[in-house]
């Protein structure tokens, strides 16, 4: 294998079956799953989603926890959440021959902030991100990579995020493509604790049923005096 481009296929692979795909967007919420709920999510019968399972799991995309006689799946790690949204995120901009433009979902809620795995995505996610970077809390680099400053340690820390716990972590805070705004949010063990913490502050619920989070009366004065965003109504 070539050292510099590495091979893919075998990854692609089990994205490019529709089941299999559909079962890893299940899993996009960051919950493991049984077999009978993804089975059902791909629309597939529980033989036939018993085989897809023990395909992803031997290609590495999913881990399995047992608990008695059942069987929980998730995604092994953020990062192939975080590929899945960018190939979702390829759908806005491709235009296959013959038509058939693929669209952004409508959904006002979802648009606006939801879990992406294990950190937060959505219009509002974006905005957070730009405004932490314009006030200098993280410096963009390399390899979707951010670098926290002293101003910004502090700002995280004043927040309640355990600096000391991130300390020698790989790529404490990395940037991550946007499937419905086409722009940057914060992933990286940062975004992990920066999601976690707002859930604990009760700034940010989950929406039942939906990865969509919405945000609550006391997120709203927060963000706004923290961060200067005025998040409105649904």
């Amino acid at each position: 294998m070539d050292d510099e481009n590495p091979d893919v296929s075998a990854v692609a692979a089990q994205l490019a079956e529709p089941a299999r795909a559909k079962m890893l967007a299940a899993l996009m919420a960051g919950k493991a799953l049984p077999a009978g709920e993804l089975a059902f999510h791909a629309n597939v019968s529980p033989a036939t989603a018993s085989n897809h399972l023990r395909r992803l799991l031997d290609a590495g995309l999913v881990d399995v926890e047992r608990q008695g006689r059942h069987r929980y799946y998730r995604l092994t790690c953020a990062e192939i959440a975080a590929a899945v949204e960018a190939l979702w995120s390829v759908l806005l901009c491709a235009r296959p021959r013959g038509g058939g433009v693929r669209g952004a979902p409508t959904d006002k809620p979802f648009r606006r902030l939801r879990r992406c795995h294990s950190h937060l995505a959505g219009a509002l996610a974006v905005s957070m991100m730009d405004t932490i970077v314009e006030r200098g809390f993280l410096l963009p680099e390399r390899s979707r990579s951010c670098r926290l400053t002293t101003s910004g340690a502090d700002w995280f820390s004043e927040l309640g995020i355990s600096m000391y716990l991130l300390d020698g972590r790989h790529d404490r805070a990395r940037r991550c493509l946007d499937w419905t705004e086409r722009r940057d949010h914060l992933a990286g063990p940062l975004g992990v604790a920066f999601f976690h913490r707002l859930v604990e502050l009760r700034w940010i619920a989950p929406v039942r049923g939906s990865r969509a989070m919405r945000v609550t009366n006391v997120g709203r004065v927060e963000m706004e005096r923290r961060l200067g965003l005025m998040v409105p109504r649904d």
